[in-house]
Order: structure tokens, then sequence, then C-alpha cells
């Protein structure tokens, strides 16, 4: 049955995640490739009302929902309670998630940003830097694949502290791979990433 104490420690994370979404939304408007985003949709909107490319507006969205639910169980209506309990955990989850995401979708902006700019040269220049530009769209691509693993690593975590006893082993199990998996991503976007500023030592 949830509990005022269960609904403290929602606003105590809620509270936590208000000031990391700050602190990212406040980084965010200082890159330059951050205006990619402008005005789009960072969540589904089956998941938030609000439509905004910045984080603090959905923690906050989240909060009101909180307020809600605690006067809905003020009122016992246990139902209504239940279904908008799912729903804000349903949305910390994917705050959490985009949070964890932020440097690498921000990667991925500055490599389209760039790519952008290497298609404005001259064709006689695009050929030089052709080599250069293979190499940042492989780095693209494996930020977006670091990205999604981030994704597949907080939906394991969420399996494994729910998974039964007879379970546990082979939820554990799942997240090391992911883990492992994300190590090997993040080796190989180093590798690339050395290459291409050899590239532009040239």
């Amino acid at each position: 049955m949830l509990t005022s104490h269960a609904i403290r420690k929602i606003e105590t994370v809620l509270a936590g995640l208000l000031i990391q979404a700050e602190q990212i939304d406040q980084k965010n408007k200082s890159n330059k490739a951050f205006k990619l985003r402008k005005d789009s949709h960072l969540f589904a909107e089956t998941l938030f009302i609000t439509n905004s490319e910045f984080l603090v507006p959905y923690v906050q969205e989240i909060q009101k929902k909180c307020n809600e639910l605690q006067r809905l169980l003020q009122e016992n209506k246990s139902e209504l309670s239940q279904h908008r309990l799912t729903l804000i955990e349903q949305q910390i989850s994917s705050i959490i998630t985009t949070i964890e995401a932020n440097s690498s979708i921000n990667k991925t902006d500055n490599i389209t940003l760039n790519a952008n700019k290497q298609r404005n040269y001259k064709k006689a220049a695009q050929s030089l830097f052709k080599p250069i530009q293979s190499l940042y769209s492989k780095l693209s691509e494996t930020i977006e694949f670091e990205r999604r693993l981030l994704v597949m690593l907080a939906e394991k975590q969420e399996c494994l502290k729910v998974a039964s006893p007879t379970k546990h082993a082979q939820a554990t199990n799942d997240v090391l791979i992911v883990h492992q998996r994300l190590g090997r991503c993040r080796q190989a976007i180093s590798k690339i990433e050395r290459q291409i500023e050899m590239q532009e030592k040239r």
C-alpha cells in the first residue's frame, strides 16, 4: 500500500532530478549544437503533456502529478492513485535515462553540426576531408549505439529491481552483459575520436 513515506521518497528523488535537470539545461544552452533540438519533444506525447527541449519543465510536471497523487491518497481513491503512481514511475525512469544519455546526445548533435559545416565546403575541400567525414559518420553511429545501450541498461536495471529470487541471477547477468557491451562501445568511441584528432592535425 502506498504511504506518505513513499510519497516523501518520490519527492526527494524529484528534488534531486530537478537540480540535475537545471544543471544540464544550463549546460545545453551554451552548446551551439543544442539549437538542433529547439522546439522538439524530448519524450513521447503519450508520456508527458509538456513540450520542451529542456528537462526542467518535465520534472516540474512530475512534481505536480506527485501533489495530485498525495491528494488522491487523502481522498482514499486507491485505483486512481495506483494509476497515477505508475505514470510517475515511468516518467521518472525516462527522465533518469535522458539525463544519463545527455552527454551522448550532445556529442551526436555536435557531430551533426560539424557534418553540416562540412557540406558547405567546396568540392575540392570535400574531397580532401572525405576520410575525416567518414570517421565523423562512424562516430555518430557509434554514439547513437551507446545511447541505445544506456536505455537498454536502464531497462535491465529496472527488471533487476523487481526480479523474483529465481530470476535474480539471470537479471543480474543481463545487466552485466549490457555493461560489458557499453564498455566496448565506449572504447570504440575513444578510438574513433583519436583517429579524428590525428586526421585534423594533418
